[in-house]
């Protein structure tokens, strides 16, 4: 029996690309533990009925797949859950899943990240401002967003180096140094997997927005504070942010996500008329945000939630859209950091830690600021309730030991 903690029940059914002793990339789903080969699924003629190739569960990226559309694609997950809430189909199809290997699940395109949390733009406010103009100006009028790298985002499980660049030395009056960073951050964060392209010149409505979502993943944007604070004016964020950020492998949809649909916070000051929403709502998700040093020990840093941001997805590709930019099938719309209303739901070390004035104390003795060589850094997060569950699983990432 499933245990009712399990992320990937058959209510959820998401999609990602895996391998197996090294071969060949191909599409697959989990329910369970068991990793689901839909290419194999398909030779056994289950999709047949549905007028989609079996090649194209033979791809090292979902975009093809999520291309065939949203009645093609929702018919493959209900046919999913119709087989398998009946018979298990064995070991040619069926893979647990630590005999397999996850990969990038997304070929991208383009990369955008929103800071959409008004918690944490006002602690970040706060912190390098003053509390009195912790907002800037603009923030409750429109969806801030800078564009990111998209070359430099990888799955859960890939490790990297800490990132060198120039940043401020401790003597205010002596010029910039160069160095690895000193203030390697983490941001919890949920990033939107678009599922649709629209045309040049063609803006996305906030009603029409939802059928432009695939669906959600979580997302680590790896953040070097210290080279972030030099370089960001007047330009915004560089090197301080494209050296690394990260993915889960499972791509979660927005139908297995509906029935945690949640109404989005109020807004106020009312917002121009191209963001207003006759459904405004956001999904309730909850997030955990987990330090493993490089001894072993485990230490929760915080617990947050999806449902926290000002800004919903709907806005986010409302406002990216404005202006006729055209998005394809593929494209990550990360959230911005998500923190809550109280300390131990700040979603970065930035703010659990106040820049640093203010360390982590564990119960091991230890503490943080920041992240430190050979710390791991693993983020999950889950929709619950009753006895419905539709988990992410998680994305981890090592910080390896600089030699």
């Amino acid at each position: 029996m499933m245990s009712k903690n399990n992320n990937f029940s058959i209510q959820n059914i998401p999609f990602g690309i895996f391998s197996i002793d090294n071969g060949k990339k191909r599409l697959g789903t989990i329910i369970g533990e068991e990793v689901i080969d839909l290419y194999g699924l398909a030779k056994t003629g289950a999709f047949d009925d549905l007028k989609i190739k079996k090649n194209i569960f033979l791809k090292g990226f979902l975009n093809d797949f999520i291309g065939l559309g949203k009645p093609k694609t929702n018919a493959v997950r209900e046919r999913i859950q119709n087989i398998f809430s009946e018979k298990f189909l064995g070991e040619n199809i069926c893979f647990h899943q630590s005999k397999v290997q996850m990969h990038l699940p997304i070929k991208i395109g383009d990369y955008t990240d929103f800071y959409s949390s008004e918690q944490h733009a006002t602690n970040v406010g706060i912190m390098f401002r003053d509390k009195a103009n912790a907002l800037l100006p603009n923030w409750k009028h429109l969806p801030v967003a800078y564009h990111g790298r998209a070359s430099s985002i990888f799955v859960s499980g890939t490790n990297f180096q800490r990132p060198k660049g120039q940043m401020l030395s401790e003597n205010p009056n002596a010029p910039p140094v160069f160095r690895a960073t000193r203030q390697l951050d983490f941001e919890l964060e949920v990033a939107t997997i678009i599922g649709k392209q629209n045309e040049n010149g063609k803006n996305i409505s906030t009603d029409e927005a939802e059928d432009y979502v695939f669906g959600f993943v979580l997302f680590n944007d790896w953040s070097a504070r210290d080279i972030q604070r030099w370089e960001y004016a007047p330009l915004g964020p560089f090197l301080g942010k494209n050296f690394f950020s990260a993915v889960s492998p499972w791509v979660v949809t927005c139908e297995a996500l509906a029935p945690f649909k949640s109404v989005a916070p109020e807004q106020s000051p009312a917002v121009l008329p191209y963001l207003k929403e006759k459904n405004r709502f956001t999904y309730d998700i909850q997030l955990e945000v987990f330090l493993e040093t490089k001894t072993g020990a485990t230490h929760q840093l915080c617990t947050s939630n999806f449902k926290n941001l000002y800004w919903t997805v709907s806005q986010q590709i409302a406002h990216h859209t404005i202006n006729g930019c055209n998005l394809n099938i593929g494209d990550v719309l990360a959230s911005g950091t998500i923190s809550g209303d109280t300390p131990d739901s700040f979603g970065s070390f930035l703010e659990l830690s106040w820049n640093g004035k203010n360390p982590l104390y564990f119960s091991d003795g230890t503490s943080r600021s920041f992240v430190e060589d050979g710390d791991t850094i693993i983020i999950k997060g889950f929709a619950e309730k009753k006895d419905m569950r539709v988990g992410f699983g998680e994305v981890r990432n090592k910080l390896l030991i600089e030699k």
